[in-house]
């Protein structure tokens, strides 16, 4: 039976044995009420760890982003992000129909936005283009390979949206944090808002934690509600979430050395696919081949599953249920087929 390998993303792996327990053995309430305890102590050790006053928990990143956006927006306001970003390009035209807003769209091929092309379009409001009223910014940057942000790029950017409200999609902060050494806090300073996937890195099964100030998630309450996300007895779900912030974060340095040896191969046997190890920093590399229907369905027949992101590019994201035997498969894979430029 050929070996599998499934590198499409780090949300396909599956609860540990001590998840599965504290789930069963969660203590438990209705979180519609606010009475979950476990629900309670997930969103109170998040807020801590990034810095923030309060937290919620949701079912989804992807809903953190929304509830985020609506609750800093007004229909007809304009967002700032990064073009390849999460929420402008994988949550399916989303914003627009959740929140009435726009986007205002920037380069970020390296995954980072640059302080002087915010302050250009910020300069447009005064020649007769609409405001920009939120700023969205992405770290890890997941369509730029998993990349980090420095902090003196965060403040930077901060300071040059002048007041206005940052929300930070840190889906996979905790690799940021664990790549660059920095606390959540400091990573999570500049933004009024952040939000942090329990269901990637950590492997808990379900569930996003949405943080900011009290009057943030009061509103973010309202907002979840609304997009249907509130919850009852949640804390089955919720405690898995906290067994992954108590005992998983520091695991994800695997994830990240297993990303560079698939980095290192890649670059050795598809030469042309732009793949730079050196720039692998945490556990998703993106490489650009002509042919990528073929290549996957070729690495997918031998054992080995990855995905597309884009036309011609193709992602492979390490996790929790890829141990180096696993790297050494898709290794020996990737080595036997041939790409196109």
């Amino acid at each position: 039976m050929t070996q599998l390998v499934d590198l499409r993303s780090d949300t396909v792996t599956r609860p540990t044995l001590q998840m599965r327990t504290a789930m069963a053995n969660a203590e438990v309430g209705d979180d519609g009420y606010g009475e979950d305890p476990t629900v309670l102590a997930l969103e109170e050790h998040y807020a801590a760890l990034v810095g923030k006053e309060a937290a919620l928990f949701v079912p989804s990143g992807v809903m953190a982003n929304q509830i985020a956006i609506r609750v800093h927006t007004v229909p007809g306001d304009g967002v700032l992000a990064g073009k390849h970003s999460h929420v402008v390009l994988y949550e399916l035209g989303a914003a627009a129909k959740n929140a009435g807003v726009q986007f205002f769209l920037v380069d970020d091929d390296d995954g980072l936005l640059s302080p002087a092309a915010i302050t250009e379009v910020l300069a447009g409001h005064s020649r007769h283009l609409p405001s920009v009223d939120l700023l969205c910014i992405e770290n890890t940057a997941m369509a730029a390979g998993g990349t980090t942000w420095p902090l003196e790029r965060l403040s930077e950017v901060a300071q040059a949206v002048n007041g206005r409200p940052i929300h930070l999609d840190g889906a996979r902060l905790f690799n940021a944090h664990v790549a660059t050494g920095h606390s959540l806090a400091q990573l999570a300073a500049p933004a009024d808002s952040v939000m942090s996937c329990l269901s990637k890195g950590l492997g808990a099964p379900v569930g996003s934690v949405l943080a900011g100030s009290r009057a943030f998630i009061d509103a973010a309450k309202d907002e979840r509600k609304r997009l249907g996300g509130s919850m009852r007895q949640a804390g089955i779900l919720a405690a898995a979430g906290l067994v992954g912030l108590e005992s998983g974060i520091a695991r994800l340095a695997d994830d990240h050395e297993r990303a560079r040896r698939l980095a290192e191969a890649i670059a050795d046997a598809w030469p042309s696919a732009g793949v730079s190890p050196l720039a692998v920093e945490t556990n998703v590399v993106v490489a650009t081949v002509a042919n990528d229907a073929e290549v996957i369905e070729a690495l997918g027949a031998q054992g080995v599953l990855c995905g597309a992101i884009a036309p011609q590019r193709i992602r492979f994201v390490t996790h929790l249920d890829v141990d180096d035997a696993g790297i050494d498969h898709a290794i020996s894979v990737i080595r036997s087929l041939k790409v196109t430029s």
